[in-house]
């Protein structure tokens, strides 16, 4: 066989596969020769989160694989509000958006797009039917067993990986000249805030985050003097103007809707303190490595508080359990956000601020 031949052979192999190669020109005979083995690489199909919040804590298990599995070809399923979050996924083939669609249209183009591949490992977050139509050499598929262990954790053990590995974004250089573009120079202090939720029940009240944003730049405050960058999705912009207008007298970058999801996250990556809703933001933003502070009511707070280790969330007076009590419809919840009160944010700010410096000067210090 020429080797030609061969090297075409070689491209229905994944990772694993080995198949002998001669040098070009040789021929086949019982004469000794070396032996060169060619591993092609791993071909991984990750389906995710259709909700960017879920997305986020996910790919922590995606940035395991990808640093495991050096030169790993990856395909992305996830829903459409999620996909702009692994658009810098190092070795991204393809992004295929979940556009819900009757008699899950959306599951049956997935397959079609990924039948002719012979997978080497599927990462299965949506225990998606399709997963088992697939060809594949290993699957692992997410089995919701109603754990109260964080979401990272629940998904670190579809992998059996313990410690659970670390939510991570890839944000490419086009998006952080986007951000330094419109923000200080990196290193000036920065309050970033997301005051929008996407349900209303779990959205603190638009003046508390006003007079929450006046006390943490105060002079007295831990940021003081700080700009303040308000962000959010296209669709919250309606609720920013009471907010802008409030704050007027002080420097407000108003960035909600503007922007990709990568562009929001190299603004997080630029500012020093995050307080925000229980929301996409929030996750992004722990992901990014500032100190996030997250505000919690009427979601659970033991599943989805922002992850790292400079982090915390504060939460409303009534637990989670007082607040939705098992079988209670969403759209029947009575708002509650009103009972997390300013100081009490202000001063789990304030702690947060203070341990994150402790932190720094014990790192400079050793």
């Amino acid at each position: 066989m020429r080797f030609g031949a061969d090297w075409e052979k070689l491209n229905l192999l994944s990772k694993g596969d080995r198949f002998e190669v001669p040098r070009p020109g040789s021929s086949r005979s019982s004469k000794p020769r070396a032996i060169h083995w060619i591993f092609l690489p791993m071909k991984l199909l990750f389906i995710t989160s259709t909700r960017i919040g879920d997305a986020v804590l996910s790919t922590g298990l995606l940035d395991h694989m990808i640093r495991t599995h050096p030169g790993a070809r990856v395909t992305v399923a996830c829903g459409p509000a999620a996909a702009g979050l692994f658009e810098g996924v190092p070795g991204l083939d393809r992004l295929h958006v979940l556009r819900k669609g009757p008699w899950a249209r959306h599951w049956r183009a997935l397959w079609r797009a990924s039948v002719t591949t012979r997978w080497d490992v599927i990462i299965d977050l949506r225990m998606s039917a399709v997963t088992w139509l697939l060809s594949a050499r290993r699957r692992y598929v997410y089995r919701a067993a109603g754990s109260r262990d964080h979401k990272v954790i629940q998904m670190a053990r579809v992998l059996g990986l313990d410690p659970p590995p670390a939510p991570r974004i890839w944000v490419g250089e086009g998006n952080h000249a986007w951000a330094a573009a419109l923000l200080p120079p990196l290193g000036a202090p920065l309050l970033a805030l997301a005051p929008v939720a996407n349900w209303e029940t779990k959205t603190w009240p638009a003046d508390y985050f006003v007079a929450l944003a006046r006390r943490l730049t105060a002079l007295d405050g831990p940021l003081p003097g700080a700009p303040i960058v308000l962000l959010g999705g296209p669709g919250e912009k309606v609720a920013i103007p009471p907010i802008r207008d409030a704050l007027s007298d002080l420097t407000v970058l108003d960035l909600v809707g503007e922007g990709s999801l990568l562009d929001a996250q190299a603004v997080l990556e630029r500012c020093s303190l995050f307080v925000g809703n229980d929301s996409g933001l929030m996750h992004m933003a722990a992901a990014s490595g500032i100190p996030t502070l997250g505000l919690f009511g009427p979601s659970p707070d033991h599943l989805y508080g922002p992850w790292g280790a400079k982090t915390a969330f504060v939460r409303t007076p009534q637990s989670f359990q007082e607040i939705m009590p098992p079988g209670t419809a969403p759209e029947t919840v009575a708002p509650v956000m009103h009972s997390l009160t300013v100081d009490r944010v202000e001063a789990a700010a304030r702690e947060l601020w203070s341990r994150h410096r402790l932190a720094e000067a014990i790192g400079q210090g050793g």
